[in-house]
């Protein structure tokens, strides 16, 4: 078969160019799930076959439907993938929009969610719950069925009007923990040195690879913020079911529950399986044989790819497609994510390893909206522990610049750079339990000299220049290097707090009492004047419509940025580096830091490096010789 068309013949030509062999013979199928093909909308009932236009011609009466969704694995905030998983993939934003179809759509009268181990933080978590409470408040019943019990999971299920466990699962209702790992002594013993400079007293992110424990500045505000999420956990259970706070803290005390025991202490409501769960509610909507759209509106693969026709679509697919554009006159809301760690130049949404937000994706992203007229407002979504100083600063500015409203929505984290980008707003909204603050920069470098010199390897320099060596990674800073490197520290600092007191409309003593690393819940910088609202992304977006003048009601249109990344790039990025966290760093901080981070990692024998990847990374930006503002390393509470 020849191609007919320029786009065939441009697919034909890139196929030969990359080597590869089509089978002309053999279709392949990967399929949405939907008849409609890629995008296309799923029927509510996914497990009624479609009726053939012959038969379809006498209208039947509408049978109740139950949306059957799941909430499980990965959930990260963003954009996602485009091309081939522009559809599938699971993203927070595609879970809500399911949760909100099922509020609208006429046919649902009922809804079964399944949570089964999702990895979620509590901003997300709070975004799930209050797409559950846009269902319940449209007047359908919504019935959890518990499979995995922490305490995140627990909070989802409790904002449906039952919870049911399974009989052999365990409710884990276990309070708040926070762990960080030190590693000096190890260190100290292979006979490297880390030098890390910090500006601010709670600006603790090297505090890993200098000290055995928390010293009692960083200890202190640990404290602090896992007591407001520890009260935050406390009030929620009890307002979500009716008990008493002094009852809620007895039971936290207790922490593992079976179902059963459970039960009785009203944690849940009932101890059954899912079959039982969807049965229950046919029977509060009345319904004795209502469909049952089992992971309502998902979509899947379902598309042919074959023959020639079939290798433009494949090729469309991995390549990526854009966002189609909204129809209509509504005006639109630009929704710019900004999710992982912050680092100069593109960013990536890898498919094996992670995102990080690269300043210029971000920037172009703002640059877009800002020039789109149809665009009213733009909402920062920002998801990040932050990263690079001068990312940061570079994405600040063309958020300031941008002469539309701008609101910044905080999701899980949103400390040091994503905070520091979220001052350039206009209004900031963030979760009650979101992670913010952080205002201080951290830096500094690892001296490996004599450890390589156990090992029989030895280094002669010439060098012109009082500071030539500043980062060196043979020996530890001089005098004047530390004096030279520190100055363009407290320049960050300075540039930080002046952002945030005029951006906040604070003082700037005032500006300093939060300052100095210290990291606040939501609530806690809410209190502070850190944060003007608490609530999800839908409340950012409202108010976003405030400041652009468009009333409550009116209709918007969300254009979400930046555009995903195909797989070609994420496939590219990820055989690059062989997705060893050590390469990726080379990949992502270049050859100099890399060989740091590379000495450091296999001299030490880490073992499991692996599991180590995301420590990795955030110690190795704080190892990159360049000012960091960068949250303490990567705080996970339990």
């Amino acid at each position: 078969m020849e191609p007919t068309s320029l786009q065939e013949m441009q697919t034909m030509a890139m196929i030969r160019n990359m080597g590869g062999v089509w089978a002309g013979g053999i279709a392949l199928v990967l399929g949405w799930g939907m008849a409609g093909g890629v995008g296309a909308e799923p029927p509510a009932a996914a497990v009624a076959e479609t009726p053939k236009a012959a038969d379809a011609a006498p209208k039947k009466k509408t049978v109740a439907t139950i949306a059957h969704v799941r909430i499980a694995g990965s959930l990260p905030d963003g954009v996602g993938q485009g091309g081939l998983l522009a559809d599938v993939a699971p993203h927070l934003h595609r879970l809500i929009e399911r949760l909100d179809k099922a509020a609208a759509d006429s046919r649902v009268k009922g809804v079964v969610i399944v949570v089964e181990s999702p990895d979620l933080g509590r901003g997300r978590a709070e975004e799930i719950r209050a797409a559950i409470g846009r269902i319940r408040k449209a007047g359908k019943p919504v019935a959890a069925c518990l499979v995995s019990g922490a305490p995140v999971h627990y909070a989802v299920a409790a904002a449906c009007d039952t919870i049911t466990m399974p009989p052999a699962a365990t409710l884990e209702l276990t309070g708040v923990r926070t762990e960080m790992m030190f590693f000096k002594s190890m260190l100290d013993r292979l006979g490297v040195a880390a030098e890390i400079l910090q500006v601010g007293e709670f600006k603790g992110a090297g505090e890993p690879l200098t000290r055995d424990s928390m010293s009692p500045a960083l200890r202190a505000q640990y404290e602090s913020f896992v007591g407001d999420l520890y009260e935050q956990l406390v009030e929620r259970v009890a307002a979500d079911r009716g008990l008493s706070e002094e009852r809620v803290r007895n039971l936290i005390d207790v922490g593992v529950f079976t179902p059963e025991a459970a039960r009785n202490e009203k944690l849940i409501d009932a101890v059954g399986y899912e079959d039982e769960v969807v049965a229950a509610v046919a029977d509060r909507i009345g319904e004795e044989s209502p469909k049952l759209a089992r992971d309502y509106a998902e979509r899947k693969f379902d598309q042919e790819l074959s023959g020639v026709g079939g290798l433009v679509t494949l090729m469309e697919l991995f390549s990526g497609r854009k966002q189609a554009a909204p129809l209509g006159k509504n005006r639109r809301i630009a929704v710019v994510h900004v999710t992982g760690e912050i680092r100069e130049g593109k960013g990536a949404d890898d498919l094996l390893m992670g995102g990080a937000a690269g300043s210029e994706t971000v920037m172009k992203a703002i640059r877009d909206a800002a020039k789109d007229d149809q665009v009213a407002a733009i909402v920062l979504r920002i998801d990040s522990p932050g990263g690079s100083a001068l990312a940061s600063d570079l994405i600040w500015r063309e958020a300031e610049r941008a002469k539309k409203p701008v609101v910044a929505s905080l999701s899980d984290i949103a400390a040091s750079g994503g905070y520091y980008i979220a001052a350039a707003a206009d209004r900031i909204v963030a979760a009650p339990g979101t992670l913010t603050g952080s205002i201080g920069v951290v830096g500094g470098k690892v001296a490996v000299g004599e450890a390589l010199g156990k090992v029989g390897v030895h280094t002669d320099v010439v060098s012109k220049g009082k500071n030539a060596g500043w980062l060196s990674m043979q020996e530890p800073f001089t005098a004047g290097e530390r004096e030279a490197f520190m100055a363009t520290m407290k320049e960050v600092y300075r540039l930080f707090t002046s952002k945030v007191a005029a951006g906040r409309k604070l003082d700037q003593a005032t500006v300093e009492k939060l300052a100095e690393g210290r990291v606040f819940t939501g609530r806690q910088a809410m209190a502070n004047g850190l944060v003007d609202r608490l609530g999800t992304l839908d409340d950012a977006i409202d108010e976003a419509k405030k400041l652009a003048g468009i009333d409550a009601d009116d209709a918007i249109d969300r254009v979400l940025l930046p555009e995903p990344r195909s797989l070609f790039d994420d496939l590219l990025g990820s055989t690059a580096t062989g997705g060893d966290p050590v390469a990726r760093m080379a990949s992502a901080l270049g050859s100099t830091t890399a060989i740091r981070g590379l000495l450091l990692a296999r001299i030490a024998g880490l073992p499991g490096l692996e599991s180590l990847a995301a420590e990795a990374d955030a110690l190795t930006l704080v190892l990159s010789g360049r000012p960091q503002l960068l949250m303490p390393v990567r705080i996970r509470v339990r």
